[in-house]
This record gives C-alpha cells, structure tokens and sequence, in this order.
C-alpha cells in the first residue's frame, strides 16, 4: 500500500509550517510535501529539525503559476491538499490590494483546477474569521458557519472570494473539500509584523509599542497547535462540503494582550504608543466552534497559559527573530505605523 501524500501550501508560513512540523511528527507514514514561495514572511529555518526526516520533501512553487503547479500536481499525484498559502497582513492589503487578489484568489483557483485535474482525495482550504466581517461588542454574539460573509477589508475580501472559489468548485464539480476559518493565531515561528510577536520583540528591546486607535479591538485567539490539531481532524474526518469554525474562546482587547506581555516582561505600559487607527479596523471578532466540537476537537491552550508559552519561546529564539526585525522590515514597520524605534 502506497504512503498518503500530503501537500501543504505556505508550509514555509507560521500556521503552515507549525501545521508541516506537526504532521511530519504524528504521520511518519505521511509523505508530507511543504509547497512556498518563500516570500517575505516564509522561511526554511524553522523546519531544520525535520529536514533530514524521510517523510518531508519541499518544493518551492509560486501557487499562481499555472504550468508549474499542474506539472507538480501530475508528477506527485498528491492525495491530500492542505491550502494555507495566501498573503495575510490586514495592513499590507490596504497599501497593495493587488497582490492579495494574485496569490489568495488565483492561486487557489489553480490549486483547485489540478487538484480536480488528479482527483484529489480532500482539498482542505484554510480560512479566517475575518470573511464575517465584524460583530458589535456583544459578549453573546458569535460568528457561527451560516453567519452571512461580509469582509471589510481588501485581505478578508480575496480571502472570502477564495472561500466561494472552493465552495463552488465543491457543488459544481463535486471535489470534495473543507473550508476552515479561524480566530486569530499565535505561538511560535509568528512573523513579527503581527500584533502579539511585534509587541513581544520591541518590547524586550525597551522600543515602544504602536497600538491602533483606543486598543479597545477586540479578538478571539487561538494557540497554533490547537488550530493544527483542528485541521487534522477535519481533513480525517471532516464531511465534504462544510466549513468548520476553530475558535479558541479567548477574547481580549488588542490593549488586554499588549498590556499582559508587558507585565510578563516586567516592562512599564509607558512603552505602549497610541496610532492612528487602521482603515476600516473591525471592531470584534469571536467565534462560536460548537461544530468542530461535536467532530471531536477541543483547544488545549486557554490564553494565559498560552501566551506563557509564547512569550519563552521567542526569550529562546532571539536569533530568529532579531534576523527578521532588521533591514526591509524595519523601513516598513516604520512608514506603517509614522513610528521610529524611540526607547
């Protein structure tokens, strides 16, 4: 009996290359196949560990490239097709629409045609809470599968177009597909760009840390290795067709999240720097999984022992992040937030 074939889109990003790690450990009999560009945000050190492991093959593919992903598709005949791929900065959407249509859009649309081109066995694309829009600041409201796709930024918009893309290619030529959308992630490997690793790398460099508008944004936030387990529970044994919600029940104020790495750092909230806020800057995000919970999943992370274990590993991973905060991404950071690196 042949070994599964896994490909993995963006297996070089933070969830997919926490998701890559995470099935190259639990399937030894997996052929796990990581397919990235290597973009800004995509690099290789963090799969060091599992590069020599018989069962990790990587191949470095641009998912809006038709004829290179066709001839992969042909020549790997991949069983499984988990689709993390996309570019994802709310921010950099709003600067650059254009390449966020390019790659979450087209590049899923090609990824579907060769996979119903070799007959895949489940295209599990994943997806962001971020389709619904936006919820008020109701404590009993939540985003569940049939809440309506309202997104609100260019980023949700192509994500919510590729959502749509699945789901038809699902009811008009019966591939068999997942979609999974999710609350905001965190843990390690987490590009420092985005809210939680940004304010725990400046903070330990004592450099102020940009909060948008009043900090009073509200999101649910969800450990990396829960949102893995999830997607490999829905690719085994999620039904075709649906879409499952992984949410962690962990809502706080952007303000709560940067104000408790402060405090775990022992660093003064005289660091935290009031910004413009971002255009069009949803007010709450939460999700309601109950669905995926009946499948069988369960977060294991709750907040505080979550970011816990955040904020060690990037005390313990200096070198990989300090690499990344210097150079290009130190002239965005501050044309992005009109904030130089003042202590």
């Amino acid at each position: 009996m042949s070994k599964k074939k896994i490909v993995v889109t963006g297996g070089a990003g933070f969830i997919g290359g926490n998701f890559v790690q995470y099935m190259v450990d639990k399937y030894p009999d997996y052929d796990i196949y990581n397919l990235d560009l290597l973009t800004y945000a995509g690099d290789l050190t963090k799969h060091k560990q599992i590069e020599d492991n018989n069962n990790y093959h990587f191949i470095k593919a641009d998912i809006s490239d038709r004829e290179t992903i066709f001839s992969v598709f042909e020549k790997e005949k991949f069983d499984y097709v988990v689709h993390f791929a996309a570019e994802s900065h709310v921010d950099r959407s709003i600067t650059d629409p254009e390449i966020f249509i390019k790659t979450n859009v087209l590049g899923t649309q090609i990824l579907l045609d060769a996979s119903k081109h070799i007959n895949v066995s489940k295209f599990l694309h994943v997806s962001t809470d971020e389709v619904y829009g936006e919820l008020d600041f109701d404590p009993t409201v939540f985003f569940t599968e049939d809440t309506p796709i309202q997104p609100n930024s260019p980023y949700s918009a192509s994500k919510a177009s590729s959502d749509l893309l699945v789901r038809a290619y699902y009811e008009t030529y019966g591939l068999p597909v997942n979609i999974t959308r999710c609350s905001n992630n965190y843990g390690p490997y987490h590009f420092p760009e985005k809210l939680i690793p940004l304010t725990i790398s400046r903070v330990l460099n004592d450099e102020s840390v940009p909060v948008y508008g009043d900090g009073k944004n509200i999101r649910d936030w969800l450990h990396v290795y829960d949102h893995c387990s999830a997607i490999d529970l829905v690719l085994h044994n999620g039904a075709n067709g649906e879409v499952y919600n992984v949410g962690g029940h962990n809502e706080k104020t952007n303000l709560e999240v940067v104000e408790t790495i402060l405090s775990a750092l022992d660093k003064p909230e005289s660091l935290i720097k009031f910004v413009e806020d971002r255009l069009g800057h949803d007010k709450r995000y939460a999700i309601d999984p109950t669905k995926l919970e009946k499948l069988g999943w369960k977060p294991t992370y709750n907040f505080e022992t979550g970011i816990a274990q955040t904020i060690q590993w990037y005390l313990d991973n200096k070198e990989w992040w300090e690499q990344i905060i210097s150079g290009e991404y130190k002239e965005y950071f501050e044309k992005q937030y009109s904030l130089k690196d003042n202590k």
